[in-house]
């Protein structure tokens, strides 16, 4: 094709894919059904992974629960069962109310499956995954969720915390994705998920590690994502999950400028994970959480350094996370002093 050509049909298709965008906003795409599809979330045992978990449980998905603290996951797998036992007892009375046009899905596949697992270690996540693939069956749908934060100052920060933040935060999606992306491979079927973070996007001081990791993570989805389109595997799809400061309790103490916090609060982990629902099932690339970390994205992009600078001290957010970290350190203190140290 001439090159004056192509550059116009490629003109056309990036117009067009904005279009497209415009529609989603417009038009709320159909939501895809995960009935019955396996679904692995890692960090299950508590906060978003937890909520992920109900969801896909709500929507008949058969649940993997990976997580490092076994009654913790154990207990999310209590949820599930009872959210499952809820709809058994709705299918049977809507076949006994002779409503039962629409195909049921039969309890005995509800069923969720919990592994205690470390992510942050490779070979833990092949020796699980390998159970996972003989118990279970192959993965469609990958959540990598699990994640971790020191509460550090970088030279305050000791190295092997600098080293488990890299590993469960960013190491561990490689390892996932190269225990279950085969089989997607070879069916062109499948969903990965990464739940990352806005400060995958942008940074803040007094968090170098988490901040590295989860732009590492990004970087990873990303290329992944063009990896998949250039194998012309388009029944792979991927989903990047950025949300603004989560109300988990994982950065408890975070506080931006008083005056901009009620504009600006931390996010329910509800409504986190809901808009991050919607995303997933209707394919779509990259969700930030709220809309507004979309513009603070760009302008970080095009603005000159200093001036991102003089907008984080306006909003507070240049150090937002010394609370945090103060509160970690007299945590520890506090354990440490009960203990005798």
């Amino acid at each position: 094709m001439n090159i004056v050509v192509e550059f116009f049909v490629v003109a056309f298709k990036v117009l067009w894919a904005f279009v497209l965008a415009a529609a989603r906003w417009l038009v709320r795409p159909k939501e895809k059904s995960v009935a019955g599809q396996v679904c692995l979330i890692t960090g299950a045992g508590s906060g978003l992974g937890r909520l992920f978990a109900l969801e896909f449980a709500r929507r008949r998905a058969l649940l993997v629960l990976w997580d490092i603290n076994t009654q913790s996951n154990e207990e999310t797998a209590g949820m599930v069962r009872h959210i499952y036992r809820d709809l058994e007892a709705a299918d049977a009375a809507a076949l006994q109310a002779g409503n039962g046009e629409e195909e049921i899905l039969p309890h005995c596949n509800l069923q969720v499956f919990t592994y205690t697992c470390d992510v942050g270690k490779r070979e833990n996540v092949y020796l699980t995954a390998e159970r996972v693939r003989k118990e279970v069956g192959e993965v469609s749908v990958l959540v990598n969720n699990a994640g971790v934060v020191s509460g550090h100052h970088l030279l305050e920060c000791p190295d092997e915390l600098i080293e488990r933040t890299m590993m469960v935060n960013c190491h561990a999606h490689f390892w996932t994705t190269k225990a279950f992306l085969p089989t997607m491979l070879e069916i062109n079927h499948g969903h990965i998920v990464t739940v990352a973070s806005s400060l995958g996007l942008f940074s803040t001081a007094g968090v170098e590690d988490y901040c590295a990791s989860k732009f590492g993570v990004v970087g990873f989805h990303e290329s992944l994502s063009h990896e998949l389109k250039a194998a012309e595997k388009d029944g792979i799809k991927t989903t990047l999950v950025c949300p603004y400061l989560v109300d988990t309790g994982m950065f408890r103490g975070c506080r931006i400028r008083k005056e901009i916090e009620p504009f600006l609060p931390p996010l329910k982990p509800d409504y986190c994970v809901k808009q991050a629902m919607k995303a997933i099932l209707t394919d779509q690339p990259m969700i930030c959480t709220p809309r507004l970390m979309y513009i603070v994205t760009f302008m970080k992009s095009i603005l000159p350094f200093e001036a991102v600078v003089c907008m984080y001290r306006f909003l507070g957010a240049d150090k937002c996370m010394y609370p945090f970290i103060a509160q970690r350190k007299q945590a520890t203190n506090n354990n440490e002093a009960k203990n005798g140290i």
